[in-house]
């Protein structure tokens, strides 16, 4: 029979270390004289109450590890879990939002989709700012821990060609996830605080550094202003589109330079293709910007390298809003938020590795055709890549394709317009954060949906964020039986 209480454990625990956490903005508000310091204060006891009340109840069932398929529905429950808890302050605070909206929120926070149904954020308390700005911070230490540790195991989209990577933790997930997650913990404080102290230096208040520290490195794209990062155009465009970067990269190759070995991060095949095409893309939009729009050479490539960072990375900051600059940058910025970051980083959407393996497949194909009796093997940074492997990434690519259609029609069928619904589609899926269009492109944000198609994208949110296949899963009969 399967057996919920390591699960339920584990997701009580998780919980009501959220609620402790709700603390710091109540102190936040209480510093800035806000009286919403209550509420997160009634926020935190509920949430630590139900979190340490599911604990309790399920210890006598924690025994060894977790099997596969607890593991499993572990990863699926606390990404369901703790927005709904994360979505307390929004609803008691002074903003008082609807369950649909908090959630949305609170999903869009921790799966560090960054897209929004809250607007006049320059005037919302510095508690609520800073608790958004908090969930996109736990929620980009929480993903690299799933990909590094959780996904590999589960052998999920291809990331079981990483297991080596994550220090094969196969049949003590739980000891070795903890040491991981120190290590990661650790280089994640570090390069959050040089962002702050970067963007302090270029001219950022304290306030403002701090949140847009959190939302950088998890690439998450939450700002305390409605006008993004247009407030703070300059320098630090500059200083956003390097810490976004650094958030982009295998965390794994930072634990290995702190460890001494320089070497797996220059000769990261994922990392060259990432920075490659950060670098291209930039260089065709500043070229772009200066003879279709008449733009100047430093301010043409500010802009780029910035938006075309945010929205590969999957960030989603806007520092203006790039669909004033023609059809080419709109359709461009469409398809570079499906490309996404390295694996194993803050970075979302479908991941630069998969490319690289599908490039590979594809080709020992096109050799096969032309050379019928040669034997040619896709190889991935040198190493043939199994069948396993290359099939799990095939599965991932159709079923990102077929979801992402699917979604796009349904969100069609609740109203919406086409590009709304594609791109509003694209960016749950990709958890890049801004679509396309007057309502949910860069300049506008995500209230004015209908209720059903926020619960879609919520839903699509979460399924993006864990890969597609670690969710669906659940839906098979096999998976009970097994």
């Amino acid at each position: 029979m399967f057996d919920l209480r390591p699960v339920v454990y584990v997701i009580g625990l998780v919980v009501a270390v959220l609620g402790v956490t709700m603390l710091l903005p109540m102190m936040v508000d209480l510093f800035f004289g806000r009286p919403d310091w209550t509420v997160f204060l009634q926020s935190a006891i509920i949430t630590v109450t139900f979190g340490a009340a599911m604990s309790i109840a399920t210890a006598n069932g924690v025994g060894g590890g977790l099997s596969v398929q607890q593991t499993f529905l572990l990863t699926t429950l606390i990404w369901v879990a703790l927005p709904l808890f994360g979505a307390l302050p929004f609803i008691f605070g002074e903003i008082q939002a609807r369950p649909v909206d908090a959630i949305f929120e609170a999903m869009s926070g921790l799966t560090t989709t960054g897209s929004t149904v809250f607007s006049g954020l320059d005037a919302m308390p510095e508690g609520l700012l800073v608790w958004r700005s908090m969930l996109q911070w736990f929620g980009g230490i929480g993903i690299i821990v799933v990909a590094m540790v959780f996904l590999p195991e589960l052998r999920v989209g291809g990331m079981q060609i990483f297991r080596s990577e994550a220090f094969d933790t196969m049949g003590k997930v739980l000891p070795r996830a903890a040491e991981i997650a120190g290590r990661i913990t650790w280089i994640y404080l570090a390069l959050t605080i040089l962002n702050v102290l970067a963007y302090l230096l270029v001219g950022m208040t304290p306030f403002d550094a701090i949140n847009h520290a959190f939302t950088t490195m998890s690439t998450g794209g939450f700002s305390t202003h409605d006008a993004s990062f247009g407030v703070y155009q300059g320098a630090p465009e500059y200083v956003a589109a390097v810490f976004m970067i650094l958030a982009s990269l295998p965390f794994v190759r930072y634990i290995q330079l702190v460890a001494g070995t320089a070497q797996p991060l220059f000769r990261d095949s994922q990392i060259r293709a990432y920075l490659g095409t950060i670098l291209v893309i930039t260089l065709v939009m500043t070229i772009y910007r200066l003879v279709a729009n008449g733009d100047h050479f430093e301010h043409g490539f500010r802009e780029g390298v910035f938006n075309v960072t945010s929205i590969m990375s999957g960030t989603g900051y806007a520092s203006v809003d790039y669909q004033l600059w023609g059809t080419f940058p709109i359709v461009a910025f469409f398809f570079l938020g499906l490309i996404g970051g390295c694996a194993g980083s803050t970075a979302c959407s479908v991941k630069i590795f998969r490319y690289q393996i599908l490039i590979a497949a594809i080709r020992a194909r096109i050799m096969q055709i032309l050379a019928p009796h040669g034997v040619f093997t896709p190889r991935f940074e040198g190493r043939p890549i199994s069948e396993a492997v290359l099939s799990s990434v095939m599965a991932f690519f159709v079923m990102f394709v077929v979801s992402l259609g699917i979604l796009a029609v349904l969100l069609s069928m609740t109203g919406l317009d086409m590009v709304t619904s594609l791109s509003g589609a694209a960016t749950a899926i990709a958890n890049i954060g801004p679509g396309l269009g007057d309502t949910i492109g860069p300049s506008g944000n995500f209230a004015t949906l209908n209720d059903t198609a926020k619960w879609l994208l919520t839903a699509a949110m979460l399924v993006g964020r864990l890969e597609l296949l670690s969710v669906y899963v659940l839906f098979t009969m096999r998976f009970w039986r097994g």
